[in-house]
C-alpha cells in the first residue's frame, strides 16, 4: 500500500540520491591519492557525503589543504561526463514547484551544477553546495540553510538521503520526514527507505512512496 509522508518542501541530497557520480568519482580521488603518494583504498574510506575539503584534510598537511581540494576539485569537475541520473530523479524534480525543492549536496557549486546537468535533472534555484555553508554534512547547516532559502520550516520538509553523514545532517538539522535511497541507508535510522526516486511521488502536500526497502 502506498505510504503518503506530509511535506511543504522536498530537500535532496544529489550524488547517490538524483545522479550517479560513485565511478567517475572516485576515479578522480584516486588519481589525486597517487599525485599524493597516497594510498587510494585509505583516501577512498568514508569519502561519500562529505564536502572535499574535510577529506582532504584526513590526508595532507593544514597548510597544503586548500592547493589540495582545489586539484581534487578540477579531477573531479574534469570527469563530470559520466554522471548519470538515477531512476525516478529528474521526472520527481521536475514535478516540485520551485518554491518547494532544493538540492544539498557536499560538491562544490562548480560540479553540483555540472553533475545535475548532465545527467538531464533539473536545477533548482535554491542549490546548496559546500561554499554556501561554515560546516559541511553530517553538520545540520546545509538542510539549515535550503529551508530557510525556501522559507519553509525544517519539521515541514521531507529530505532525500542515501549516507551515513547526509542522513546524520538532516537529523541533527530536525527535518521532519527522512527517506534513505538505497541499500546504503538501510539501518541508520531513517522514516522508509526507497529502492531509487521511481517509488516516489509528489502529491502536491506531500511525498508518495510505492516502495519500500525496508518493508
Amino acid at each position: 500500500m502506498p505510504e503518503h509522508f506530509a511535506a511543504d518542501a522536498v530537500l535532496f541530497d544529489s550524488d547517490g540520491v538524483l545522479v550517479d557520480s560513485k565511478e567517475v568519482g572516485e576515479r578522480a580521488w584516486i588519481e589525486w591519492a597517487h599525485l599524493h603518494g597516497l594510498e587510494p583504498r585509505a583516501v577512498l574510506t568514508d569519502l561519500h557525503g562529505r564536502r572535499s575539503r574535510e577529506t582532504v584534510a584526513l590526508h595532507v598537511a593544514p597548510e597544503a589543504v586548500e592547493a589540495a581540494t582545489a586539484v581534487i576539485d578540477g579531477l573531479e569537475l574534469e570527469r563530470v561526463d559520466g554522471t548519470r541520473a538515477l531512476p525516478g530523479a529528474a521526472a520527481l524534480v521536475a514535478s516540485l514547484p520551485e518554491a518547494c525543492r532544493a538540492v544539498v549536496t557536499s560538491a562544490p557549486h562548480a560540479l553540483g551544477v555540472a553533475r545535475l546537468e548532465v545527467a538531464g535533472v533539473p536545477v533548482p534555484a535554491v542549490l546548496i553546495t559546500s561554499e554556501a555553508v561554515a560546516r559541511g554534512k553530517p553538520a545540520p547547516d546545509p538542510y539549515l540553510a535550503a529551508s530557510a532559502a525556501l522559507g519553509v520550516p525544517i519539521h515541514r520538509c521531507l529530505v532525500f538521503e542515501d549516507s551515513e553523514h547526509g542522513i546524520g545532517a538532516a537529523r541533527a538539522a530536525g527535518v521532519g520526514t527522512l527517506v534513505g535511497v538505497g541499500e546504503s541507508a538501510l539501518g541508520l535510522g531513517c522514516d522508509a527507505v526507497v529502492p531509487d526516486l521511481a517509488a516516489a511521488r509528489w502529491t502536491g502536500d506531500g511525498v508518495e512512496i510505492t516502495r519500500r526497502l525496508d518493508a
